[in-house]
C-alpha cells in the first residue's frame, strides 16, 4: 500500500519543476493578455454605475426638497388664510368698540395680521423661486443622468462583446493552468504567485536575456548562468527575486 502510494506521487526532477513553472507562467501570461483587451472597460462600468448612482441619489434628494418647498408653500397659504380671516373678525369687532383702548388694540391687532399676510407672501416668493431653481437643476440633472445611462449601456455592450469573444479561450487557459498547478509542490506554487503578485508585469519565471535576467534586465554572473544551464536547483535573482531559467528549457534559442 505505501508502495502504490509513493509510486502514485511522483517525485519531480529541479527541471520538470522549472519546465512545469514556465509553462504555468505562459499560461497565466496569456490570461492577462486577455485582460489587458479589456482594458480598463470594467473599471469604467464600475465607475459610470457608482456615477449614476450617486445622481440618482441627488435627483432623489432635489426632488424631496421640491416637494418640501410646495408643502412650506401650502403652510404660508393657510397662515395667509387664517389671517385675513382674522382681519375680517377684527374688522367686524371694530363697529362695536366701546372705548378707545378697544378700537386701537383692534386696529393693531389688524395692523400686525396684515404685515402676517405680508410676510407670508414673501415667504411664497421666496420658497416659489427656490422650487424653480430646483426644477431647472432637476431638469439639468435629469439629462445628465439619462446621458450617463446611454453610456454605461454602451460600455457594458462592449464589455460584454469582449467577454464574450474571449470567455471560451480564458477558460480554456484557466484550466491547462489548474491542470499545471496541481504538479507544483504547494511551497513553490505559493511563492510562484507572491513573486507574480509582487511583478509590474506578472512575470515569476523569466528566462537570461544577453547574460541578464529577463524579468529586471540586471546582469547575471557568469558561475550563476552555468548553475542555472545546470538546473539543478531553483536559482532566483538577486534583485528582483523572480525565478530564472535558461533560455533552452523556455524553448527559446
Amino acid at each position: 500500500m505505501a508502495k502504490e502510494k509513493q509510486s502514485a506521487e511522483k517525485e519531480y526532477t529541479v527541471e520538470e519543476k522549472l519546465s512545469t513553472l514556465y509553462q504555468l507562467q505562459t499560461m497565466v501570461t496569456e490570461i492577462d493578455k486577455i485582460k489587458t483587451l479589456r482594458g480598463e472597460l470594467p473599471l469604467e462600468v464600475q465607475d459610470l454605475e457608482d456615477e449614476i448612482a450617486g445622481l440618482e441619489t441627488r435627483l432623489s434628494n432635489y426632488q424631496t426638497d421640491v416637494k418640501e418647498y410646495d408643502q412650506s408653500v401650502i403652510a404660508q397659504k393657510n397662515k395667509i388664510a387664517d389671517s385675513t380671516a382674522l382681519i375680517e373678525k377684527y374688522k367686524t369687532q371694530l363697529d362695536n368698540v366701546r372705548n378707545n383702548r378697544e378700537f386701537d388694540n383692534l386696529t393693531k391687532e389688524i395692523e400686525f395680521q396684515g404685515l402676517e399676510i405680508e410676510f407670508a407672501e414673501k415667504k411664497i416668493r421666496e420658497f416659489g423661486e427656490l422650487a424653480n431653481q430646483k426644477q431647472d437643476e432637476i431638469a439639468q440633472l435629469a439629462e445628465n443622468l439619462e446621458g450617463r445611462r446611454g453610456d454605461l449601456v454602451q460600455k457594458q455592450n462592449e464589455l460584454e462583446e469582449i467577454i464574450s469573444e474571449t470567455k471560451q479561450e480564458e477558460e480554456k487557459l484557466r484550466e491547462k493552468a489548474k491542470k499545471l498547478e496541481a504538479m507544483v509542490e504547494p511551497r513553490l506554487l505559493t511563492a510562484f504567485k507572491r513573486i507574480r503578485k509582487g511583478a509590474r508585469n506578472g512575470l515569476a519565471v523569466v528566462y537570461i536575456q544577453r547574460d541578464a535576467c529577463g524579468g529586471c534586465f540586471n546582469k547575471i554572473p557568469p558561475q550563476k548562468q552555468m548553475d542555472i544551464k545546470l538546473r539543478k536547483k531553483i536559482i532566483v535573482c538577486e534583485y528582483c527575486g523572480r525565478i530564472m531559467i535558461d533560455p533552452e528549457l523556455a524553448g527559446v534559442e
